[in-house]
C-alpha cells in the first residue's frame, strides 16, 4: 500500500495513569514516544491518573468534540478493578464508550487490562472477560494486556510496583505502535 504522506489521522488515547505517564515526564511516556514515531499524524492524550472507565465516559462527548478522532484507543479498567468495582459496571461504562466513539465515526481500539492475582481468580476471570466480550461484540481490535511482560520485571517499574517507569516506555510504544499503525491502515 502507498501512504499518501500528506495523510494526516486524529489519535486519541482514553487511558489512566498507564497512558497519562505517571510519575515520569509527559514527554518521556509511551504516547509522546508513538507521536514521535507517527509525527504526520495527531495524537490526543486524554488520559488521566487515577481514571475509571466511568469517569472516562463523562469525558469522552468533550473529548470526541474537540479532538473528532480518526481513531480512539480505549485503555481504562485498571483502577476500576483495583477498587473493586463490579465487572457488569466495567462492561456497562466500556459499552458506552465504544458505542460513542463509533457514533462520533472513529476507529475504537480496545486495551485489555487485568487485575493482580491477588484479587481472586473468579474476579480476575469476570473483570478479563469484559474486554474479550467487547472485542468480540463490537468486532474491534483487542490488544493484549501491556504491561504483562513489564510488570514482571522490577527494573521497568516504579517503586509502587504499578506503574512502568520512564526504561519501560519504549517498550510499551513499541506494542502499541503495530495496533495503531493497523487501524491507520485500515482508514486511509
Amino acid at each position: 500500500m502507498v501512504h499518501n504522506p500528506a495523510w494526516s489521522a486524529s489519535i486519541l488515547i482514553l487511558g489512566d495513569s498507564l497512558s497519562a505517564a505517571y510519575g515520569i515526564p509527559e514527554q518521556q511516556g509511551w504516547v509522546a514516544k508513538l507521536q514521535q514515531q507517527l509525527p504526520q499524524h495527531q495524537i490526543i492524550n486524554g488520559s488521566v491518573s487515577g481514571e475509571t472507565s466511568a469517569g472516562g465516559l463523562r469525558r469522552l462527548p468533550a473529548l470526541l468534540d474537540s479532538a473528532t478522532p480518526d481513531i480512539l484507543l480505549v485503555e481504562l479498567g485498571g483502577n476500576d478493578g483495583l477498587r473493586g468495582f463490579s465487572p457488569a459496571a466495567l462492561k456497562s461504562n466500556l459499552t458506552k464508550i465504544i458505542e460513542l466513539g463509533q457514533a462520533n465515526g472513529a476507529l475504537v481500539l480496545l486495551t485489555e487490562m487485568m487485575v493482580p492475582p491477588n484479587y481472586g481468580r473468579r474476579y480476575s476471570r469476570q473483570f478479563n472477560g469484559v474486554y474479550h466480550d467487547l472485542s468480540e461484540q463490537f468486532a474491534i481490535p483487542l490488544i493484549p494486556f501491556f504491561m504483562t511482560e513489564i510488570a514482571i520485571d522490577s527494573s521497568l517499574m516504579q517503586r509502587d510496583g504499578i506503574h512502568p517507569n520512564a526504561t519501560a516506555q519504549p517498550k510499551i510504544t513499541q506494542w502499541m505502535e503495530p495496533w495503531i499503525s493497523s487501524a491507520l491502515e485500515q482508514i486511509e
